[in-house]
C-alpha cells in the first residue's frame, strides 16, 4: 500500500452517520501482512435485505461465486471483507476457504452461513488461510458498534492511498433515511458491473428485488463508467444492504424499484455511487490527473460509451496527459480504433473547453501556449464531438505515470 496520499484525494471527507441495524468492527488478522488492519465485519439486524452485482470475468474469485449463490435468499446478517488476498484462482482450496469463513462468521453472528456475504481483495492465486478468522470474528462481533465507518473503509484498502466513503440523507415518504457507502479500488479497474469492492448501506425499508433494481441501474453511469487501466478484476463486487429500520419511523415499505415514491431516494442512491466511483478514478495508481471524457454527437449512447472508453484506456492518450501535452492526434487515433461510426471530417476535439481540432484538422485559432497552460490543471476534460447523431456519454479515468509501473512492478514483493 502506498504511503503517499494521491494529490487528487478529496479535501472534504464526510463524517458518516450511524445507520440503524448496522454495526461495524475491524481487526488485523495477518491475512498477508502482520500488524495491518485487514478484516472488516459488518453485522445486520434481522430482516436486512441484500442485493449485488459482480464481475463478468470468466475467472471470478471464490467469494464472488459464494455471494452469487447466497444472493438468491435476499437476506443478510453479516458481511466479512478481507484485504491482502483475493482468494481468486485458488481452486477447491478457495471454495473451502469461503465455506469455513462463512461458518466462523455465522457462529459469531448467531445466524446461518447462507446469510453471510463475503468479499476478498488482494493478490490473485495465493491460498487464503481462513483459519486466521478463528477467534478474530468472535471478537469483532463483540466489539461491533454503529460507528467506525472510516476504519471500515481503511480495512479494505490495498494499493488505495485514501479511504473512500460517501453519504446522503433523503426523505422516503415523510421520513428521513440515510445512505452510506464505501469503496476500494486503485488499479485493475475497468469494471463491467461495479468497482473492485463497494458496499452500500441504508435504513430504508426496501425489498431485495427493489434494491437489486436500484443497484443494477445505478452502476451503469457510475462504476461502469470508470476505468484506470483497462483491466477487469476477478473480484469486482458491489453489495447493497437495506436494514429497513426506518419503517418503524414511518418510512413506506417499497417492494419494487419502479415505485414512484423512490424518485428522490434513487437520485441520492445514484449520487453516492457516483461519488465513490469518482474517488476511485482520483486514486488511480500513480495518478496525478483526473480525466473526464465526454463524447457527444454519436449514433447512440452505447456507441459514445465505446468511443469514450477507447480514449480512456489508450496508454498513448493517458501518457500524453501525464506529460501535460494536449496531443489531440492521439485522441483522433483512439476514436478511429474504437470500431464505432465516426467521420474524420466532422470531428471536433477540445481540452478543458478550448477547441483544438475541428472538421478534420487543427482548429484555426489553436494556441499551443494557451492549451499547454490548461494541461497543468489537476482535472482535464477531453470533449469529442462526432457530429453524427444525439448519442452522448461520459467516463472518468486518470493519467498514466511512471508510478503506475513502479506500484505494479513491486506489488507482490
Amino acid at each position: 500500500m502506498s504511503t503517499a496520499v494521491s494529490p487528487l484525494a478529496p479535501t472534504n471527507v464526510p463524517d458518516l452517520p450511524p445507520i440503524d441495524g448496522v454495526r461495524l468492527a475491524t481487526a488485523a488478522a495477518g491475512i498477508r501482512y502482520k500488524g495491518r488492519t485487514d478484516v472488516l465485519l459488518a453485522l445486520f439486524d434481522k430482516g436486512t435485505t441484500v442485493a449485488g452485482v459482480f464481475t463478468k470475468s470468466k475467472c471470478p474469485s471464490a467469494a464472488v461465486d459464494w455471494c452469487r449463490d447466497k444472493l438468491k435468499g435476499g437476506e443478510a446478517r453479516a458481511l466479512v471483507v478481507n484485504s491482502g488476498n483475493a482468494n481468486a484462482f485458488t481452486g477447491k482450496t478457495g471454495k473451502q476457504a469461503t465455506t469455513l469463513t462463512a461458518t466462523i462468521a455465522a457462529k459469531a453472528a448467531a445466524t446461518t452461513p447462507n446469510k453471510i456475504f463475503l468479499a476478498s481483495t488482494g493478490v490473485i492465486g495465493e491460498p487464503l488461510d481462513a483459519t486466521k478468522f478463528n477467534g478474530v470474528l468472535d471478537d469483532l462481533a463483540d466489539a461491533a458498534t454503529p460507528g467506525h465507518w472510516d476504519a471500515a473503509a481503511r480495512a479494505i484498502m490495498t494499493t488505495d492511498t485514501f479511504p473512500k466513503v460517501a453519504t446522503a440523507t433523503v426523505k422516503l415518504g415523510k421520513t428521513k433515511v440515510t445512505i452510506n457507502g464505501m469503496a476500494k479500488g486503485a488499479g485493475m479497474i475497468a469494471p463491467d458491473m461495479a468497482t473492485m469492492l463497494a458496499f452500500i448501506f441504508t435504513d430504508a425499508p426496501l425489498s431485495a428485488a427493489a434494491l437489486q433494481g436500484l443497484l443494477k441501474s445505478g452502476v451503469e453511469d457510475t462504476f461502469n463508467a470508470v476505468t484506470i487501466d483497462g483491466d477487469t478484476s476477478t473480484s469486482d463486487t458491489l453489495l447493497a444492504f437495506a436494514t429497513g429500520t426506518a419503517a418503524a419511523k414511518g418510512a413506506p415499505k417499497i417492494s419494487r424499484s419502479g415505485d414512484p415514491r423512490l424518485k428522490a431516494f434513487k437520485k441520492a442512491f445514484d449520487a453516492v455511487l457516483a461519488d465513490l466511483a469518482e474517488q476511485v478514478a482520483r486514486d488511480g495508481e500513480g495518478a496525478r490527473k483526473l480525466v473526464e471524457i465526454i463524447v457527444d454527437g454519436a449514433t447512440s449512447k452505447a456507441s459514445a460509451r465505446r468511443i469514450a472508453m477507447s480514449i480512456a484506456n489508450s496508454p498513448l492518450v493517458k501518457t500524453a496527459i501525464a506529460g501535460e501535452d494536449a496531443n489531440w492526434g492521439r485522441v483522433v487515433m483512439a476514436v478511429g480504433k474504437a470500431g464505432e461510426p465516426a467521420n474524420r471530417d466532422k470531428l471536433a476535439i477540445s481540452f478543458n473547453g478550448v477547441r483544438v481540432a475541428h472538421k478534420g484538422a487543427r482548429d484555426p485559432s489553436y494556441d499551443e501556449a494557451e492549451v499547454s497552460a490548461l494541461m497543468k490543471q489537476p482535472k482535464i476534460q477531453i470533449k469529442v464531438g462526432l457530429g453524427l447523431g444525439k448519442g452522448r456519454d461520459r467516463v472518468l479515468t486518470c493519467d498514466l505515470t511512471k508510478e503506475y509501473v513502479a506500484i505494479n512492478g513491486d506489488y507482490r514483493s
